[in-house]
């Protein structure tokens, strides 16, 4: 859990290893949507490994599908999971920089209750 904006900032060590962990979890959520997104495209879309790896990445960060689908069940694979990929990609990105901003905002709210406490 964060510290309430009223508690002090946290030290610089402790704040790396939260930025750390937080990191680390995102991690997770994209090696799971990359190797989702290669099952389906080698299973589904009858891709080579590398091509199956290629299609998951560049539909996970928005670019776009790279090699053409023959099959039906590919086709509706990757309207699935271009749908998915777009929400998979927001979340792992929120979740790697909440510290960042949480750190940001409570520095701000710091200064803020300082100037207010001195007038």
């Amino acid at each position: 859990m964060l510290e309430h904006r009223r508690n002090p900032l946290l030290p610089r060590q402790q704040f790396l290893v939260r930025q750390s962990r937080y990191a680390a979890f995102s991690l997770l959520i994209l090696v799971f949507s990359i190797g989702l997104g290669m099952v389906g495209y080698h299973l589904l879309g009858r891709l080579p490994w590398i091509d199956a790896f290629l299609n998951a990445a560049m539909i996970l960060t928005g670019m776009g599908p790279v090699d053409h689908l023959d099959t039906a069940g590919g086709k509706i694979f990757a309207a699935f999971y271009a749908l998915f990929s777009g929400i998979s990609f927001l979340t792992f990105v929120a979740i790697l920089f909440t510290p960042i901003y949480h750190r940001f905002l409570h520095r701000f709210h710091l200064e803020i209750d300082d100037e207010g406490a001195e007038r």
